[in-house]
This record gives C-alpha cells, sequence and structure tokens, in this order.
C-alpha cells in the first residue's frame, strides 16, 4: 500500500501535534510495509534527503506568510498528490477540506483528520473564524472519511455538520525516568513546581492559570513551558503581567530528556487547554506521571475519565487557586493519581494500537 500524508510541516520536521502524529503513524507504518510520503514545507528545512527511516519526502515550497503559509502549502502539495498514483491521502487539518474538491476531480481516496474546532478558537475572529467552519463543513462532504480525535469530537461534528466520522485518537509514549538534575537549568527542585506546557495562546488558558496561582499562598514555584514563534501580543503581556518571582518562563524546551523531567518531577500539571480533542501535552503529561489539574471540558473529561485520572477547575475567579490550595499538601492523593496516570495511556493511547487502527481504516478504504 503506498499513502501520502499532507498538511504538516514536514517530518522529521517535530514542531507541533500534527508533525508528532506524522512522526509516530509514518515510522510505524513504514515497519509494517506501509510505503508512505511526507509533504514538507521545504522553507523549513536545510538539507533535502528524499528518504529518510523509509519514508519518501516531497519537498514543497511556500510563500512566508504566518497565517497562509501552510494554507498555500498544502494546496499544492494535494494538486502534486493528484497527479501521482497513491492509494490514499491522508490530510491533516480541517483547514484543508475545501481541496478535497481536486481529489474529487481526480478520484483520488482520500482521509481527512480534522483535528479541533478551529472555528471556536479565539485567536481566529470573524473572517478566519467562518472560514474554519465552512472548510470543517467541506471536509465532510469532499473527504471519503473524517477522522475525529475524540468521542466528544465525533458527537461535536454529528451535531454540527450531520456527518459521521471515525473516532482515532491521538497517541502517546511512556516517558521512562528522567534525571531530576536535568532541572538544575532553571534551579528547580523536584516536587517543589506546578507546570505549564504548551503554547502561549488564548484558547491554552495560560494567562488564568499564571493569575490563579499568583493568587495563591503556594511556596512552590509555577513553570510555564512554551512560547509562540512568533511576535505576539498576547504572549507579550504574560510574560510581562506576571511579576512573581514563582513564576518562570522557560521558552521552548526542544531537549526531550529536558521536556521529561519537568513532567516528571512537577507536583502537578495545570492543562488550560479548552478547544480540540484528545490534548498531546495532556497526553505527555499521563504518559510521563503527573497529577493533572485540567480545566473543565468535555475534552478534558474524556481524556481524565471524568475525574479517575485527574482534578479539574473552572474558569471562575478563585476556581484554580481553590484547588492548588486545597491539594498544596495531600501528598498521598496526588501519589495515588501519578501512580495511574500511565495505565491510562496504556489502554486507550498507545501509538501502536492507533497504527493498527490506521492501517486498519487505510486497508478498508482502498478496498
Amino acid at each position: 500500500m503506498n499513502i501520502a500524508i499532507i498538511g504538516s510541516r514536514g517530518y522529521p520536521y517535530v514542531y507541533s501535534g500534527y508533525e508528532t502524529f506524522i512522526k509516530e503513524l509514518s515510522e510505524r507504518l513504514t515497519k509494517k510495509g506501509v510505503q508512505v510520503t511526507v509533504y514538507c514545507h521545504r522553507n523549513l528545512f536545510d538539507q533535502f534527503p528524499q528518504n529518510i527511516n523509509g519514508i519518501r519526502l516531497v519537498y514543497i515550497r511556500s510563500i512566508e506568510k504566518k497565517t497562509l503559509s501552510q494554507f498555500i502549502h498544502s494546496f499544492q502539495s494535494i494538486l502534486h498528490a493528484c497527479f501521482r498514483s497513491y492509494d490514499i491521502i491522508l490530510v491533516v487539518n480541517s483547514a484543508n477540506g475545501p481541496f478535497g474538491i481536486f481529489t474529487k476531480i481526480f478520484r483520488k481516496k482520500t482521509i481527512i483528520n480534522v483535528d479541533g474546532l478551529e472555528w471556536r478558537r479565539p485567536k481566529w475572529k470573524g473572517l478566519g473564524a467562518k472560514y474554519f467552519y465552512w472548510a470543517s463543513k467541506a471536509a465532510t462532504r469532499l473527504y471519503d472519511r473524517v477522522i475525529t480525535d475524540s468521542l466528544a469530537m465525533q458527537t461535536i461534528y454529528r451535531n454540527e455538520f450531520g456527518a459521521a466520522s471515525t473516532m482515532i485518537a491521538y497517541g502517546a509514549n511512556i516517558g521512562s525516568g528522567a534525571d531530576p538534575k536535568l532541572l538544575g537549568k532553571w534551579q528547580l527542585r523536584s516536587q517543589q513546581y506546578y507546570l505549564i506546557v504548551g503554547r502561549l495562546i488564548p484558547d491554552n488558558n495560560a494567562d488564568l492559570i499564571v493569575r490563579e496561582f499568583t493568587a495563591s499562598a503556594s511556596t512552590r514555584k509555577l513553570v510555564v513551558v512554551g512560547d509562540v514563534p512568533y511576535k505576539d501580543r498576547y504572549a507579550d503581556s504574560l510574560r510581562h503581567c506576571a511579576a512573581d518571582p514563582r513564576v518562570v518562563f522557560t521558552g521552548y524546551v526542544s531537549d526531550r530528556d529536558e521536556l521529561a523531567a519537568l513532567y516528571q518531577h512537577c507536583h502537578a500539571y495545570c492543562h488550560g487547554h479548552e478547544f480540540g480533542g484528545t490534548n498531546p501535552a495532556l497526553l505527555q503529561a499521563l504518559a510521563n506521571g503527573c497529577a493533572v489539574y485540567a480545566l473543565d471540558t468535555v475534552f478534558n473529561r474524556e481524556m481524565l475519565l471524568d475525574g479517575k485520572y485527574g482534578f479539574f477547575f473552572s474558569k471562575d475567579a478563585g476556581s484554580l487557586e481553590k484547588l492548588i490550595a486545597s491539594m498544596e499538601n495531600r501528598t498521598e492523593d496526588l501519589d495515588r493519581m501519578r501512580q495511574k496516570a500511565r495505565q491510562r495511556i496504556r489502554e486507550n493511547y498507545d501509538w501502536d494500537k492507533i497504527t493498527a487502527q490506521y492501517k486498519q481504516l487505510f486497508e478498508n478504504i482502498a478496498k
């Protein structure tokens, strides 16, 4: 079987959830005898090998505009793929929904992974939100199969667009023991800090978590891992308003061992992501054995099994502050959450199981 994957920055460029998904899926599919071709954003690479780890790579140029670069890259990549003999074209990102018209014309068998609720995200307003809504609806009409990565997202697509979808979750790898000495880079000590990991964008609610933490009487620190790859007013204001010496901004942490150490040795991981299905950062927290404090959303409730694997807070003023205060010294309760966190990954979010589900779907559609 010969498949193409389109819509990400490429391989092995690991920058966000899509790129991690493509890396984990492609490498496993290749080992199972599937020929995988990944379309790469040429502008992001310094070297252009045609094959890495058995995965074929096609490099397509695009313009260097924040809002249009990946959109135009996907458009060109899909046109390119329509003239090749792929058995299946897998597209990621609902923004690419309208491009299914070309695969329809060329009678290509297609799947689209729509990911989250882009039209509801605060960063997309007005015309941007309307485009994402229309594009997501178009995806359900133009592609042979729509993949949603959570049951809650599957329900939303059914109610919003009257569209059936196949639910296949996102995955994670169980983290092994990380050296606490790596925390010395930021003058941190094991269990003496709370952790946030994610892009500094409004829908991840880092400002809410920082505000609630600084209002608390905790003697621990709050470590904020992440940034945005461009000049951004929200990220700048977040850094400037957090004058509390307990708040530590690390920026991006690209070293896997350092990031694993930050996860594994935190007192609790605070998850404020509001939109989307199965969230990669929350999966990593579970895979690394974190006790989790999560914003109360349908997606987070699904991932944490309604509180079996974490604690919830709301966006109401004082909600997270009270949770921090009540759990600050309940070490036994937090230890119980840490001990069973990885089991959630083994049961529901194992990459090998997820790859097997994708392979079966490819085979069914190819027939």
